[in-house]
């Protein structure tokens, strides 16, 4: 609820003192992350103070490499009148093992890499579909 001596904000005014741009604004809004209090007879959003935290939680959130989905299940909670810190322990549980996974991949694709360029390959005459022979020697399989 607004406080009777809290002023509502012009989305331009929550931008500036946000540092989110007007477009993110309605884009979170659009997606339910985020809702005007009111708009003017002009049409104009007025926004709650209260939508500074809000943005501030979602940029954070998103800093942290949370989806915009998942931050909107987090927010929901919250509008529950919940504090959703047991989902976002979880969510960021799910991230680690995320990280966890990638970076055993790119070790891999690391290694594979390593691999052919240290192979010693001798200049070949131009061979009709190769491009490179380090990509493409003709000895290994498309895949």
């Amino acid at each position: 609820m607004l406080n009777p001596e809290e002023k509502l904000l012009r989305i331009g005014e929550l931008s500036s003192i946000s540092q989110v741009p007007i477009k993110t604004i309605r884009y979170y809004e659009q997606l339910g992350l985020l809702k005007a209090f009111k708009r003017t007879e002009g049409g104009f959003r007025l926004f709650s103070p209260e939508v500074i935290g809000r943005l501030n939680f979602i940029k954070r959130s998103q800093s942290l490499g949370l989806s915009l989905t998942e931050i909107g299940q987090l927010l929901e909670v919250h509008d529950r009148g919940e504090i959703p810190c047991h989902q976002v322990r979880h969510t960021l549980e799910n991230k680690i093992a995320e990280i966890d996974r990638r970076i055993e991949q790119l070790t891999i694709l690391k290694v594979q890499l390593q691999s052919l360029i240290s192979e010693n390959i001798p200049q070949q005459e131009r061979k009709k579909g190769i491009i490179c022979p380090i990509i493409q020697p003709e000895n290994r399989a498309i895949f």
